[in-house]
């Protein structure tokens, strides 16, 4: 089956780099990538998926299904193709979404033999409000077995955690005057934002240290001579476990609410983009993804220490069992979000490791149709988890 998989992964590796290629010379923003989506959902509509454009009302997601018409598991590849604003692919999804597809397409060649189904979902605006959210709250992960999808990076790493996130916004509102002549007569909305500022700082030092708040004043008044009467602030509040969040929210939310109350302004509360859930990663897959990867020529995968950001894979790994591990782009360290990353992610290295990134989570998906015995380890553990 490697030689099989290796030579199909031949077979249609110019297309892939063609993709990743135009991907990251048309960057597109989250919800914006009609160019990408386009890109993907040609290229597997030539090698005969069913593709459902607009998917789950999102303008540029896609689900793409091979069914082989025989019994067996259903696999799904996930692929991101936003860009970042400025840096463009500084976040290689370019890479990771041509990744995707072509293992879908690669399992699709030998589905029928085996049994089973394959989908590749066109996840949009992974960096910002998160299409694989919208996804998991609207079923589309229901019938799903397993989630497979690799991250580019400058190493190989196994999945590991990601951190709970929320996105929070803290409206204060207060009332206008001269801020010389009878500031006393005024409610000042900047005041709160500070005031809810310090507060956090002071919970920093009694929160769990792989816990994370960090935010920004989006709107602080208009002059320096008048009283604000309105201003904004907007946090990431991120956790290890959704449970932790939750209770952290709640701390966070009520820093604003003392200093709504210390300050005399009205505090309104919002979510500004879409919570994301940790990754629980399933080890029996991490295992297997490792032991083909290996098998594809990679000589070393580290374990991921630490990962302190947050991921809307999160999500799905709550719903199916779940792997995001990472394999390499360039020979030196890399930062994530740089130009210098969205250069190494069109390298001649980078493709080469893609084209054995899909060989290894092609021949996942394979043991995991094929052997009913590790299918029933890999939801056994995904219900216990």
């Amino acid at each position: 089956m490697k030689l099989k998989v290796q030579k199909h992964v031949k077979e249609i590796k110019d297309e892939l780099i063609q993709l990743s290629n135009y991907i990251h010379d048309n960057p597109e923003l989250g919800h914006q990538e009609f160019k990408a989506s386009k890109a993907h959902c040609v290229l597997l509509k030539k090698h005969g998926f069913r593709v459902e454009r607009e998917y789950l009302g999102m303008k540029t997601a896609f689900k793409a299904t091979y069914d082989s018409k025989k019994e067996g598991p259903t696999i799904a590849y996930l692929a991101e193709y936003d860009a970042l604003p400025d840096i463009g692919h500084g976040c290689g999804h370019n890479i990771l979404g041509a990744t995707s597809t072509g293992s879908g397409i690669v399992l699709s060649k030998v589905i029928d033999d085996i049994g089973g189904k394959v989908v590749v979902f066109g996840t949009p605006a992974e960096e910002t409000c998160g299409g694989k959210v919208v996804m998991v709250d609207k079923g589309a992960f229901d019938d799903i077995d397993v989630a497979l999808m690799a991250h580019p990076s400058d190493k190989y790493y196994k999945s590991g955690g990601s951190l709970a996130m929320e996105a929070v916004q803290f409206e204060f509102f207060g009332r206008t005057a001269h801020a010389a002549s009878e500031p006393h007569k005024g409610i000042n909305a900047l005041d709160a934002v500070i005031a809810t500022f310090n507060s956090i700082n002071a919970l920093r030092e009694h929160i769990r240290h792989d816990a994370r708040v960090h935010g920004v004043i989006k709107d602080g008044g208009k002059a320096a001579n008048i009283v604000p009467d309105y201003a904004v602030a907007q946090f990431y509040v991120r956790a290890t476990t959704k449970s932790y969040l939750i209770d952290l929210v709640e701390k966070v939310k009520n820093c604003a609410r003392g200093a709504a109350l210390a300050t005399g302004a009205k505090a309104n509360i919002t979510n500004y983009e879409t919570s994301y859930d940790n990754l629980v990663t399933n080890s029996v897959l991490n295992d297997l993804f490792e032991q083909k990867i290996k098998e594809m020529g990679v000589e070393h995968i580290s374990k991921l220490s630490e990962n302190f950001g947050s991921l809307d894979a999160g999500n799905v790994s709550h719903v199916c069992p779940t792997i995001h591990p990472y394999f390499s782009i360039s020979t030196r360290e890399l930062v994530g979000h740089t130009k210098e990353f969205a250069k190494a992610s069109i390298s001649t290295y980078a493709n080469e490791q893609m084209c054995k990134t899909i060989g290894a989570l092609v021949l996942v998906a394979v043991d995991v149709i094929e052997d009913k015995e590790l299918f029933m380890k890999i939801k056994n553990e995904h219900q216990e988890k």
